[in-house]
C-alpha cells in the first residue's frame, strides 16, 4: 500500500490519517512505550516483595511472557481491524459501544494523560539531577490551599517547582512536534529510542564485562525461603510484585493505537509486536540481571533510585551520575510515544460520535488529529501540575489489565460471531494460549482486587463516572 494512502475510510470532505510508519518505525514505537522510567524504579518493589534472586528474576520473564502472549492475540484483531484506536475498535467489535467507550474514557481521563504526566514529571526529575539549576525540587512559587488527607480537608499548600515546569514544557514541546505531523515525531521518537537502547545495552554489556559486581548475589535467597509463611501469602507477594512487572511492560499497545498509519498493517502489526516485545523482554531481563550482578537482592529492594546504585557498585559515582542522562532520554522517548498514539482513541471516539466532534478532525495539512493532541496534552499538564497523575496512573494499571482480559475474551467472541471476517494473520497457539492468559489474568485481578482493594474499587468508580458522558453523546450522535 502506498504510503500515501488514506488510513481508513473517512467523509469525503475531511482529510484522513496517512499511512507513514514502517515496520522499523512501528518496533521502535514497542520498544520506546514500553521502555520508560518503570524499568529503573519499579525493581525496587519487585525485590521487595519477592525477595529470591531466582524469583526476582522469574517475575520478569513471566511478565514479559504474559505480555508477549496478548500481544499475540492483538495481533490478529489488528490486522483484522487496522483502524486508529486500536483496543477502542476491538471492544466495540466484540462488545458494542458502551465497553468500548469506558476504555476510551478511562485512557483519556487517566491511563494516558496520568501515563503522560507520570512519565514526563520522571524525565524532569533526572533531567535535573544532570543539569543543577533545573533541580526538580527547587520551589518558584508557593500558594496555601486545602488538600484531602484521611477523610478530610486539610490545610496544606501547592508549589510550583522547576521540576513541574520542565514537565509541562516537555508535555507541551512534544504534543507540537506530534502535531505538526506524524513523521516529526516519529524520528524525535526513533532517535530517542536508538539512543537509551545503546546507552542501557552497554550499561549491561559493560557491567558483566568490567564491572565490580559478584555472581554470589544470584546465590543470596531461595525460592523455599521465599515459600516459607505458606503459600497464600506467597501468592499474594506474586501478585502485588506484578502489578509493577505489568506497569513496566505497559506500552507495547501502542501499536494497536497507530494501525492507522501503519504501512501494510496486516503483516506489520503482527510483526513489530513479536519484534518489539521480544527486543524489551532481553533487555529488562539483562538489565535487573546486572542489577542484581551489583548488589544483592535486599539492596535493590532498598533502593529507590536502583540504575545509579547499580552504576556505582559496578563502575563509580562519575557513571552513576550519568546514568540519570540515560534515564531522563528514556523517559522523554516513552513520553512523545504515549502523547503521539494516546490521541488516537479519542480520535476514534469522536469518528463515532461519541466524544467531543473537533477531536475527530485530522488538520487538513499535517495530517494528524491535532485537536485530540492538543486536549489530551492540556489535561496531563494539569495532572503533571497539580501532582494527581501518580494516583490516577496507579488506579488505571487495574483497569488496563482488566481491558485486556476483556479483550482478548473478545478474540473468542469474534471467532464465534464473524467467522468470515478476513484474518490475514491468526493467533498463535489460539485456543490455548489466550485461554491460559485468560485464566493466569484473571487469577491477578482477583488477587489485586483482595490485595489493593483501594486501586481496584478506584477504578471502577472513574469507569462509572464515564456513564453519564456515553449516554450523553449517543443521544447527541443519534439525534
Amino acid at each position: 500500500m502506498s504510503p500515501e494512502a488514506p488510513a481508513q475510510s473517512v467523509r469525503p470532505e475531511t482529510p484522513g490519517l496517512v499511512r507513514g510508519l514502517s515496520l522499523l518505525d512501528s518496533i521502535l514505537l514497542v520498544v520506546s512505550g514500553v521502555v520508560g522510567s518503570a524499568i529503573f524504579l519499579v525493581p525496587k518493589d519487585v525485590a521487595a516483595a519477592l525477595p529470591s534472586p531466582r524469583l526476582f528474576l522469574g517475575v520478569w520473564v513471566a511478565g514479559g511472557v504474559l505480555s508477549l502472549m496478548a500481544a499475540l492475540a492483538f495481533a490478529e484483531l489488528g490486522a483484522m481491524f487496522p483502524e486508529a484506536g486500536g483496543q477502542y475498535v476491538y471492544l466495540r467489535e466484540a462488545y458494542g459501544d458502551l465497553a468500548a467507550f469506558l476504555y476510551g474514557w478511562l485512557m483519556f481521563v487517566a491511563g494516558n494523560t496520568g501515563g503522560i504526566a507520570t512519565i514526563a514529571v520522571a524525565f524532569a526529575v533526572y533531567l535535573g539531577k544532570l543539569v543543577r539549576p533545573l533541580e526538580a525540587g527547587l520551589a518558584v512559587l508557593s500558594l496555601p490551599g486545602l488538600g484531602w488527607k484521611s477523610g478530610h480537608l486539610v490545610p496544606t499548600a501547592w508549589s510550583l517547582t522547576r521540576g513541574d515546569l520542565v514537565a509541562v514544557v516537555a508535555i507541551v514541546l512534544l504534543t507540537v512536534i506530534n502535531a505538526l505531523g506524524v513523521r516529526r515525531g516519529v524520528v524525535l521518537q526513533n532517535v530517542a529510542t536508538w539512543t537509551k537502547y545503546a546507552a542501557v545495552a552497554a550499561f549491561v554489556v559493560f557491567g558483566f564485562l568490567v564491572g565490580k559486581g559478584s555472581w554470589s548475589h544470584f546465590n543470596s535467597g531461595s525460592v523455599p525461603n521465599a515459600l516459607a509463611g505458606g503459600l497464600t501469602p506467597f501468592m499474594a507477594a506474586v501478585g502485588i510484585a506484578f502489578i509493577g512487572v505489568f506497569w513496566s511492560y505497559e506500552g507495547w499497545v501502542y501499536v494497536p493505537w497507530m494501525a492507522g498509519e501503519i504501512r501494510d498493517p496486516e503483516r506489520n502489526i503482527p510483526r513489530s509486536l513479536v519484534a518489539g516485545l521480544v527486543g524489551v523482554i532481553v533487555l529488562y531481563c539483562t538489565v535487573n540481571a546486572a542489577y542484581l550482578y551489583a548488589v544483592p537482592v535486599s539492596e535493590i529492594a532498598r533502593q529507590d533510585a536502583i540504575a545509579q546504585a547499580a552504576a556505582q557498585a559496578l563502575f563509580s559515582p562519575a557513571v552513576a551520575f550519568w546514568i540519570s542522562g540515560v534515564i531522563a532520554i528514556s523517559c522523554f522517548s516513552a513520553t512523545s510515544s504515549n502523547i503521539l498514539a494516546g490521541a488516537r482513541i479519542c480520535y476514534a471516539m469522536a469518528r463515532d460520535g461519541l466524544f467531543f466532534r473537533r477531536m475527530g478532525r485530522v488538520h487538513p495539512r499535517y495530517r494528524t488529529p491535532a485537536f485530540a493532541l492538543v486536549a489530551q496534552g492540556a489535561l496531563a499538564c494539569v495532572f503533571a501540575l497539580t501532582g494527581t497523575y501518580d494516583q490516577l496512573f496507579t488506579y488505571t494499571v487495574f483497569g488496563m489489565v482488566l481491558s485486556y482480559l476483556a479483550t482478548i475474551f473478545g478474540l473468542f467472541i469474534l471467532r464465534r460471531t464473524r467467522p468470515d471476517l478476513p484474518r490475514p494473520y491468526r493467533c498463535a497457539g489460539y485456543p490455548w494460549m489466550p485461554a491460559l492468559y485468560l485464566v493466569l489474568i484473571a487469577g491477578w485481578l482477583a488477587n489485586t482486587t483482595f490485595e489493593r482493594p483501594r486501586e481496584a474499587w478506584s477504578c471502577l468508580v472513574l469507569l462509572a463516572l464515564g456513564l453519564p458522558g456515553y449516554f450523553y453523546w449517543r443521544r447527541r450522535h443519534a439525534h
